[in-house]
């Protein structure tokens, strides 16, 4: 056999890629959200949006509230210690998002200097949306780069899906096949193209690959809550959702919207959904109606409720 043709045969039976190994071992619990659902008065709601992140040893935190000390105040009373974390994904740019970062920065960084000293962000987060009848910038987090920047920590863009660890993802900016319209606002943001309309073009989640399926976390679902699931099935893997945790930004959805969105759901093979923030109650409560979920299966979220890649969900007393 000619070098030549050996060396093509050798390339077609290569991989393109190595798949990562998925993630064994996943376990999230929600730092801030609405309810406090622990009886033995652990943990502050606020509305606001905080998840931690633990797979395969791997710990990451999923956006950061929105009060300056709320996750901060509920990490310790559940026990939880955040100063070995370095990495943060902040989901967009509200502040009910990204309002504990720069205090959980400089606490942690007090014991250990890298401790969530990288943030993760979709590309357009730090686009401007205008000055508000205060004459200040809208978009809180172009003040919040340079101050949590000046501490030594760093933000990362990303405008396609990027692996931060094996089998965890993130979405970068989200496709929107779906007509939903999951950001309720009529501002402007200015995007390198000129003004248009802000539909938090940034949005992203975090999509873990594991041996059961994908776990999705979303902020607020601002892409949409189908779009996103989708996608993630689409840019990461095609296998079944094992789990949506977070905002999906259902609460003031119509019927029609949440009956087709219960519909999509069991097409995309959710099996988990922990809803927060504003996902909304009753919307929470509509889906698991029409998505085929149980109370075991689809609950409210409150702060420690969490899910765990082996046992499923732990709603806590309250959301039960």
């Amino acid at each position: 056999m000619k070098l030549t043709a050996l060396l093509l045969l050798i390339v077609t039976l290569a991989p393109l890629r190595a798949a990562p190994p998925p993630v064994q071992s996943a376990h999230i619990t929600v730092l801030s959200t609405m309810l406090a659902g622990d009886p033995m008065f652990k943990g502050i709601g606020e509305w606001g949006f905080s998840a931690l992140v633990e797979a395969d040893g791997y710990r990451i935190l999923f956006d950061t509230g929105l009060r300056p000390q709320t996750v901060l105040h509920n990490a310790r009373e559940l026990g939880l210690d955040l100063s070995d974390i370095t990495d943060v994904v902040l989901s967009h740019n509200h502040a009910d998002h990204i309002g504990g970062l720069l205090t959980l920065r400089r606490e942690f960084a007090k014991k250990n200097p890298k401790a969530l000293s990288r943030v993760h962000v979709g590309r357009g987060i730090f686009w401007s949306r205008g000055l508000g009848d205060d004459g200040k910038e809208e978009n809180a987090a172009i003040a919040l780069k340079a101050a949590y920047e000046a501490t030594g920590g760093v933000f990362i863009e990303h405008d396609k899906p990027e692996e931060l660890a094996p089998g965890i993802w993130l979405t970068g900016p989200i496709a929107r096949v779906h007509p939903e319209k999951n950001y309720g606002t009529n501002g402007k943001v200015l995007a390198p193209t000129g003004s248009t309309e802000d539909t938090i073009p940034e949005d992203t989640a975090l999509v873990l690959d594991t041996t059961r399926g994908l776990v999705v976390l979303t902020g607020c679902g601002h892409a949409g809550a189908i779009n996103t699931l989708a996608y993630a099935r689409r840019a990461i893997r095609d296998t079944p959702i094992d789990a949506a945790i977070g905002g999906l930004h259902l609460l003031t959805s119509n019927e029609e919207t949440l009956t087709w969105t219960s519909k999509q759901l069991r097409t995309l093979e959710v099996r988990h959904l922990l809803a927060a923030h504003c996902t909304g109650l009753e919307a929470t409560y509509r889906l698991r109606e029409r998505g085929g979920f149980t109370r075991a299966t689809a609950s409210v979220a409150a702060v420690g409720a969490s899910y765990d890649s082996v046992k499923g969900i732990n709603s806590l007393y309250l959301a039960r």
